[in-house]
């Protein structure tokens, strides 16, 4: 039912740029990658559907989640939304002070940080319960640190970080019969000293 999702999204549109630094909206967007209605979404979020209902048409109406069907749920039809994209970059194109993008950039990932932290730790615990029914669950996690200069040089190492992810992703990549998902959650952010302080 749902559509293929671009590996990453190129945003031009300064009113996409808006819509993404909105924490809520850019918690929906990283819940549909896989087809979700307006209800499915507020449960899984502990949100009110009716706010959950009103940042999806606004997500919509700037072009970042489209229709992709309906289903019926007892005596209701309920409207089916995707994401158009796994991740979303903001184009230096938006001709906004290279300040500003940079802001934006960095509030928008550490959002993103802070869903996908709480999304892994529910799927680890789903995970660990399996686990200890003897089910093998195959997984690997990769941490370590790297020293970077400047800005220049962060900018640099985060755009080919995120282009041998998309090869890597683009090789092993399989169809749509039946195999099973495996999440890929890869994050870079300046580490964090005592007191809040950053590295």
């Amino acid at each position: 039912m749902g559509r293929e999702l671009l590996e990453t999204y190129v945003v031009e549109l300064p009113e996409q740029a808006m819509a993404l630094l909105n924490p809520l909206r850019a918690e929906i967007l990283n819940r549909l990658a896989e087809p979700a209605s307006a209800a499915e979404l507020a449960r899984g979020m502990n949100e009110i559907p009716q706010r959950v209902n009103y940042h999806l048409k606004a997500l919509e109406k700037v072009g970042l989640v489209h229709r992709v069907g309906t289903r019926q749920v007892r005596n209701l039809v309920e409207v089916l939304y995707q994401a158009i994209a796994r991740t979303y970059v903001l184009s230096e194109a938006l001709n906004w002070p290279q300040e500003t993008i940079h802001r934006m950039k960095d509030q928008g990932s550490l959002s993103h940080l802070v869903t996908a932290s709480e999304r892994i730790k529910r799927d680890a615990l789903l995970l660990l319960e399996r686990s200890d029914e003897k089910t093998e669950i195959p997984s690997a996690t990769l941490e370590t640190e790297v020293r970077l200069k400047n800005r220049e040089q962060r900018s640099a190492f985060v755009q080919e970080y995120v282009q041998l992810v998309n090869q890597l992703v683009q090789k092993y990549q399989a169809g749509d019969d039946g195999e099973e998902t495996y999440q890929a959650v890869l994050t870079v952010y300046p580490k964090p000293l005592k007191g809040g302080e950053q590295a």
